[in-house]
């Protein structure tokens, strides 16, 4: 059936456009099918393709929406019919998208909606072989369209020009792949114009011109044509059998070499599924190649969970280093910013963190960037000089690059320079976000003097700030707790749990549906591993603040508690879900629970109501079991101007803090990250816990908003380069 739009476009005024049917050409000797095991040697000669292509709102198949459809159902090289309509996507069609395709709003006002469209779109595709130029584009938006309006959508055989010209096609002979560039190289009838059907006709073109080159290879069937655009090579899919015993069950798995080295670690939800995928076309890395190449077997250990599974693999590249894994080469790579230890502190980078440590980054330059960010904005100093503790900072003024802590004409000794170390630590422990705020009033003061470009470079680096000052304090608030039990669904009425001991996973299990939770929870939590963290149990909570200037903190010497100071109100919404000042941030107090958001831990099965039949054996999520509230979710918009550099902090009598402790009490900082966001999982129930688990309340996770929204104008595209990118 051929189905054609009207040569002029439709305006406001034309009637909802119509598909006119023409013959059929003469029927062939091979019917299109619905491809099943028994066809999977049809002829491409006898296989009907669907070629099509889309035009939408943006680059997005969940925020954007089809504006046109085109399409050309092909068999033996002859045109069976062609598909083709504009799509009202119930929105503006953004300006960028108009410079491209030319479609505009009014075009596609009284167009038929995806709902009307839809049907006859995938009548018309049924039982061939859907093919699109960038398939995970078109495909995409289709899969989405066809949830959107409740459809299902077929299980066809999808193929794309793009990967099959770059099969076919070296780069010496097609630089680029665009559809356009094929077109020309390889002298389609029909030019590419952004519009559906005519990039579908041109893409048509481009899939013969492909095939006919592959035929000369020996591929002369669509198994034949779907085998060869990997390019597996006979070795590689020789060695499957040593995917045959293993479970289909998550856990980690180790590919072993000639000699019993360990070459690759991996895990997967489905071990026997993901190892499996190593010896067929999904593996398409050339390093993961050579690795099968060398394989002699491979090993597998069984895990409850994907948490467990992530933080085994974790541990095994600590103890096998496998040359084929590439973060495995420097297992301890990870560097830290410090305060030294010195009576005028400065800022240094380290491979150990101390108690004052930020981190952990990837690269040294990176951290030093950021440390010399971070002391032009609270006063650190950042000369070389070493000073003794009865000498004085003299540096001069200057008007750039200076010391950030020269005073202009008075030197200052130790007393006078001690509150800008102690307004880091604050910084670094989330007792203020004073120099934030700074940092955000150079950024205004810059766009007013119209200085754009210095306003963006210091908004890139504020956004490295609050992500990095994030990332220890989200870090530190799972690795403070001394034991915490956590709950996951799984999906079949069952139960995943977690024992995490000072940032480390201690103990895993699982209770199916229909067992008693609880019984199951009592027998990971004894036979869980002992964790003793850096500075042993208990060590480095028995000291106080004694370094806070009056406006983050004070705390006298000699062992008495932190004076009571009256806080600010939290914020309306996002972050205000964090415990309420007083009850600490990242502290302990001597004689009473950690944190009021959680109800005190009980001793046993009591924390958790009978054990039913399924999940809810366990309380729904509520201020007495909720996990971590996600920062993200708060508005982008600044937080609230308290505290002001000389409010109050959240600092109530007897507050204690850690003292020359690390931040992650010697945990990994990629197995704690691991915890941390297997915690934010959505339902994710807090079972038993030691103390509470929070980030400080005026922390980095309060700015995370605004650090999205500047982290996005960063790295905004124009809109009409991005789209032409995805469409290819």
């Amino acid at each position: 059936m051929r189905r054609s739009m009207p040569a002029r476009a439709p305006s406001l005024s034309d009637p909802p456009p119509t598909l006119q049917p023409v013959s059929d050409p003469a029927p062939r000797k091979a019917a299109a099918q619905q491809l099943v095991f028994d066809d999977l040697d049809t002829p491409l000669f006898d296989t009907t393709f669907v070629v099509v292509d889309l035009e939408t709102t943006g680059t997005s198949p969940g925020a954007d929406a089809i504006t046109e459809i085109g399409a050309v159902k092909v068999r033996g090289g002859e045109v069976l019919g062609e598909f083709a309509t504009l799509v009202n996507p119930g929105r503006a069609v953004p300006p960028a998208i108009v410079q491209v395709t030319g479609i505009t709003t009014a075009m596609v006002y009284a167009a038929p909606t995806i709902a009307s469209v839809l049907p006859g779109f995938l009548e018309f595709a049924s039982g061939a072989v859907l093919v699109a130029h960038n398939a995970r584009f078109d495909m995409a938006f289709l899969r989405a369209a066809a949830a959107a309006c409740d459809t299902a959508w077929p299980t066809a055989t999808v193929l794309c020009t793009v990967k099959l010209a770059r099969r076919v096609l070296g780069r010496d002979e097609a630089p680029s792949v665009r559809l356009s560039a094929l077109a020309r190289l390889l002298g389609a009838s029909t030019q590419p114009t952004h519009r559906a059907l005519d990039d579908a006709r041109a893409t048509v073109d481009v899939l013969h011109a492909l095939i006919a080159r592959v035929g000369n290879q020996g591929v002369h069937s669509l198994t034949e044509l779907v085998d060869y655009l990997p390019d597996v090579t006979p070795r590689q899919r020789a060695k499957r059998f040593l995917a045959a015993d293993l479970p289909a069950s998550p856990g980690v798995y180790l590919f072993r070499g000639p000699a019993d080295e360990v070459l690759y670690i991996g895990t997967a939800v489905n071990l026997r599924r993901r190892v499996r995928n190593y010896f067929t076309g999904s593996e398409t890395r050339g390093r993961m190649k050579e690795m099968v190449a060398l394989a002699t077997r491979v090993d597998h250990v069984v895990c409850a969970h994907a948490l467990e599974a992530g933080v085994r693999e974790l541990r095994l590249l600590v103890a096998h280093t496998p040359p084929y894994n590439r973060r495995s080469k420097f297992p301890k790579r990870a560097w830290w910013i410090t305060l030294t230890d010195e009576p005028f502190p400065r800022f240094s980078v380290v491979r150990t963190p101390n108690r004052d440590a930020l981190g952990p980054f990837n690269s040294r330059a990176d951290a030093a960037e950021l440390a010399l960010i971070i002391a032009e904005y609270t006063g650190l100093r950042t000369c070389a000089t070493r000073l003794p503790r009865s000498g004085v900072h003299a540096c001069p003024p200057a008007v750039v690059g200076g010391c950030p802590a020269a005073v202009a004409g008075t030197p200052i000794n130790t007393e006078e320079y001690a509150p800008t170390p102690a307004l880091v630590r604050a910084l670094f422990a989330g007792y203020s976000d004073a120099p934030l705020r700074s940092m955000l009033d150079r950024i205004e003061t810059y766009s007013r003097a119209e200085h754009f470009e210095a306003a963006a470079r210091l908004r890139d680096r504020v956004v490295a700030v609050i992500r990095a000052l994030h990332r220890t304090q989200r870090l530190a608030a799972v690795a403070r707790i001394a034991e915490l039990i956590a709950a996951h669904p799984d999906g079949a009425g069952g139960w995943e749990f977690a024992v995490i001991r000072y940032g480390r996973l201690a103990g895993a299990g699982t209770a199916p549906r229909g067992v008693p939770p609880m019984v199951v929870v009592e027998q990971i939590v004894a036979s869980a591993e002992t964790v003793i963290p850096e500075g042993g149990m208990g060590v480095g909570i028995q000291e106080q603040i004694a370094d806070l200037p009056a406006e983050v903190g004070s705390a006298p010497s000699g062992g008495v508690p932190a004076p009571h100071t009256a806080a600010p109100s939290p914020p309306e919404s996002g972050p205000a879900a964090l415990p309420p000042a007083g009850s600490g941030a990242a502290v302990l107090r001597p004689a009473e629970p950690a944190s009021a958001a959680l109800p005190p831990a009980g001793p046993g099965p009591a924390a958790l109501p009978p054990a039913g039949p399924g999940p809810a054996a366990l309380p729904p999520a509520g201020p007495g079991s909720v996990a971590l509230p996600r920062a993200e979710a708060g508005p982008a918009a600044l937080p609230p101007a308290e505290p002001e550099l000389d409010a109050a902090p959240p600092i109530a009598p007897g507050d204690w803090v850690p003292v020359n402790v690390p931040p992650l009490r010697g945990a990994s900082p990629e197995e704690a990250a691991l915890v941390a966001r297997w915690l934010a999982r959505a339902g994710v129930r807090i079972v038993r816990t030691s103390e509470g688990y929070r980030e400080p309340r005026f922390g980095a996770g309060r700015w995370l908003g605004w650090a999205e929204v500047a982290d996005a104008a960063a790295r905004a595209q124009p809109a009409e380069e991005e789209y032409v990118d995805r469409l290819g």
